[in-house]
């Protein structure tokens, strides 16, 4: 009931955004997500980590024979393409398996079964249309906020150093090595996140049931709430607002080589076509969830999320995507999301209860503080910038203490105690 109730109102929530997309003369998550059965894909890894997930609940001798039907329909499809002259994409053939997957559930499972091969295509398709959701509502922020609130957070940001400008700086000095090395960890978070969830689910199969709790989960709840943020508080990015990319409506052309100037900070029109992601950075929040599901794999597994953590933040300034009071805000609402969802997974109490409210509070603290103190701020970095930055710690320590109560403790051996019959004369 509870998976039914999940996924009526996430059918209901996409076309809800799918009948807002047409409103605005767009195509929807729906559509897109349909399109890409026949037409050419925008991302194949995305679609192929969509297919490892939806394996997890396979035996070895499917996942063999599903990742082969998926690789020989990808060869068919180019060959076609190939001989169009058409672009050439891979991922058709993922999505085929999923959706083949789900017609043997029906037509060919039954109880437990059916149930839980439906669920492993459910999680691969949301990890998908989570995705085409995103740019969905990166689209309907550019139509329908036409002016940005980028004077603000700049002039906020120089509390803490104005740490794109200085990181904007260090990746233009280290181009072109440094551009796509940090491009293809910007752009391939999910797929990243489709694998640390794989470790997670590794045991879905033989078990026949899901873990209460796992990195998906939290990922498609970020990227389902982050949005509505971004309506409230639209924001487009240095390098939008105050660089090169923004053209003539960029409010100046300072990034990265000057700073901004601290001014009255006002709300200016900008175009129709660039999302308002930036607060907060939701790609910091992604990289934050994966970092704390990453520490209880093998240390390959937990080099790897710290090496995403730093690549990501480091990609998001460097770009500049963001400025550092977003990346504040995406940490801090990445935790409050991921102490959320555990809660929901293991039961409610009052620590949980406790660390909820209480990085709920921060974050709505930290947007008003941006909006309405930015020049006190600015004009105060020795006090506002250490108190950016102990909100956050707050947060932090606040997850860490309240998790490890969560943790389950091991109960120590006791000592071997020897019966007085056995127990060696002592030697005078």
């Amino acid at each position: 009931m509870l998976w039914a109730t999940a996924g009526v109102a996430t059918l209901g929530f996409l076309v809800a955004l799918e009948c807002a997309a047409r409103h605005y003369g767009l195509p929807g998550p729906i559509t897109h997500q349909a399109r890409e059965v026949i037409f050419t894909p925008a991302s194949g890894p995305l679609l192929y980590g969509g297919l490892a997930l939806t394996m997890v609940v396979l035996t070895w001798r499917q996942r063999l024979l599903a990742f082969s039907v998926a690789v020989a329909v990808d060869v068919v499809f180019a060959l076609v393409r190939w001989t169009a002259g058409a672009d050439m994409e891979f991922g058709n053939g993922a999505l085929w398996v999923i959706l083949g997957v789900a017609v043997v559930a029906v037509t060919r499972r039954t109880g437990p079964e059916r149930l839980l091969l439906l669920k492993g295509v459910g999680l691969g398709l949301l990890l998908v249309a989570g995705h085409k959701t995103g740019d969905t509502w990166l689209l309907i922020t550019s139509k329908t906020r036409p002016t940005v609130l980028d004077q603000y957070v700049a002039t906020a940001d120089h509390a803490l150093g104005n740490p794109s400008w200085l990181v904007g700086r260090i990746v233009e000095a280290g181009q072109p090595f440094s551009g796509h090395a940090l491009h293809l960890v910007y752009g391939q978070l999910p797929l990243a996140a489709a694998l640390v969830g794989l470790h997670q689910l590794r045991h879905v199969a033989a078990e026949r049931r899901f873990p209460r709790h796992h990195l998906v989960r939290t990922f498609l709840v970020i990227g389902l709430l982050g949005p509505a943020v971004y309506m409230v508080f639209p924001v487009v990015g240095p390098v939008f607002a105050f660089g090169p990319e923004g053209g003539s409506w960029a409010a100046a052309d300072l990034w990265p080589g000057t700073l901004p100037p601290v001014t009255a900070p006002h709300a200016f029109p900008f175009d129709a076509v660039t999302p308002r992601n930036c607060m907060p950075s939701l790609h910091t929040a992604w990289a934050t969830t994966l970092f704390i599901h990453s520490r209880r794999g093998s240390r390959a597994l937990r080099w790897a999320g710290t090496f995403w953590l730093v690549a990501t933040l480091t990609a998001t300034l460097g770009f500049g995507y963001h400025y550092g009071a977003d990346l504040v805000a995406g940490v801090v609402f990445a935790l409050t999301v991921e102490a959320a969802m555990r809660s929901l997974a293991r039961g409610w109490d009052r620590p949980a209860t406790l660390l909820v409210t209480h990085g709920t509070s921060v974050f709505v603290l930290l947007l008003v503080s941006y909006r309405f103190l930015p020049v006190e701020m600015a004009a105060r970095p020795w006090l506002f910038g250490p108190l950016l930055l102990l909100a956050m710690a707050s947060v932090i320590h606040g997850y860490v203490r309240t998790t490890r109560l969560w943790d389950p403790k091991a109960a120590p051996v006791p000592a071997p105690v020897a019966h007085p019959a056995e127990a060696r004369p002592e030697l005078v």
